[in-house]
């Protein structure tokens, strides 16, 4: 696939699961600075369902797949449909720079490919603030930076990365937490730039909806934990944290 992806070829989803209210805003925000835009709503079978009738409704799911889940299904639909990218989106983010957004990211990805010199192979919007992974916290006077990882609040996927590193890799894991990030690190290690972009802003609400499931975030952290230790060893931890500074950056 070429370094320039059309806005077409960019599939954008939001998984809603919690408040569809909060789902509903960010979508018509996004239409609000983009009417052609097409951003599809993936209803992970919430509790509280998302409205056929509301923008950008498009599928809900006949039970509730978790994170990882939803984002398999996603890309699988993506690839079925012929799209190059996938822009899957938590439904808890709200975009802090203006304009188009779905033209905005594709632009950029053109920008930091070129830059690269190959196709990025995953890339994010920054966050106002992360209080779980340092470089994705924008960066004064720099564009954005390829990074060993990014968080997975608006992860943006070049579905022949995704294939070429051999798929999600999620069977044993199915809340999600720390897939993108194995995902990341495998697409970095078969060289794909992994790009944080610090000109493209999001304010993300952390765990907005998982945090009022009983018991959700500590079986989460619990799988995460099995799920990395398998992979990367028991100082996983440690290991990302020394990932967080290693990053090369595009000066403004």
């Amino acid at each position: 696939m070429g370094m320039t992806p059309s806005t077409a070829g960019i599939m954008t989803v939001v998984l809603h699961y919690g408040d569809p209210a909060m789902t509903e805003g960010l979508v018509r925000a996004m239409l609000a600075d983009e009417p052609d835009a097409r951003v599809q709503v993936l209803d992970n079978h919430a509790p509280k369902p998302y409205s056929p009738a509301a923008p950008g409704f498009w599928e809900r799911l006949p039970e509730n797949v978790f994170w990882a889940g939803g984002l398999e299904h996603a890309l699988r639909r993506a690839r079925e449909s012929g799209h190059s990218h996938l822009w899957f989106l938590n439904n808890d983010i709200r975009f802090l720079t203006p304009g188009p957004k779905v033209a905005r990211v594709a632009a950029r990805l053109a920008y930091f490919s070129r830059t690269c010199g190959r196709a990025v192979g995953i890339y994010s919007p920054c966050a106002q603030r992360n209080p779980y992974h340092a470089q994705m916290v924008a960066r004064e006077g720099v564009e954005g930076a390829v990074v060993a990882y990014v968080d997975g609040i608006a992860l943006l996927l070049n579905l022949e990365c995704v294939e070429a590193v051999g798929g999600l890799d999620c069977v044993d894991n199915p809340t999600g937490y720390g897939v993108e990030i194995w995902l990341c690190l495998r697409a970095r290690q078969a060289g794909w730039p992994v790009v944080v972009d610090y000109k493209t802003m999001l304010k993300h609400s952390y765990h907005a909806s998982a945090a009022r499931q009983e018991g959700f975030l500590r079986r989460a952290a619990e799988y995460e934990r099995v799920f990395m230790e398998k992979r990367l060893g028991p100082d996983w931890r440690e290991q990302l944290t020394v990932l967080q500074g290693e990053s090369v950056p595009f000066i403004a």
